[in-house]
């Protein structure tokens, strides 16, 4: 199982990747065009130009997964980089929206509550 913590960052890579790369091709962008190490537990996730297949690449302490997604119509919504933008960091809720096809991007976080170890209500955002 791939594990998920609070830890965990997602990063994805902007523009096309070629998906014909495999582990080692895909842990050589993260290493060389992202400036991240491969092996830090974080998962990096790739689209082709047409946006229409992902792969994702993530080490989990005893070696690389890479997983991969091929939608059968549509695309995927992909942000366009910024200029020198190596990478873009997204949260776990964007990434299950991106994999079951939603316009994560337009999505808005809603303010939400927890209480805080001294009993006092504190409003928290994302």
């Amino acid at each position: 199982m791939i594990p998920f913590s609070p830890a965990t960052r997602i990063f994805l890579a902007p523009g096309a990747t070629d998906m014909r790369r495999g582990f080692d091709g895909l842990a050589e962008l993260v290493r060389h065009q992202m400036g991240d190490d491969p092996l830090s537990g974080h998962f990096y996730v790739f689209t082709n130009k047409r946006r229409n297949r992902l792969k994702i690449l993530v080490w989990d302490q005893s070696g690389l997964w890479v997983l991969s997604k091929r939608l059968e119509e549509g695309t995927y919504r992909w942000p366009a980089p910024q200029p020198g933008e190596t990478k873009v960091r997204i949260g776990t809720e964007a990434l299950a929206l991106l994999l079951g096809g939603l316009d994560w991007p337009e999505a808005t976080p809603r303010r939400w509550w927890r209480k805080s170890p001294d009993a006092q209500a504190i409003p928290v955002s994302q």
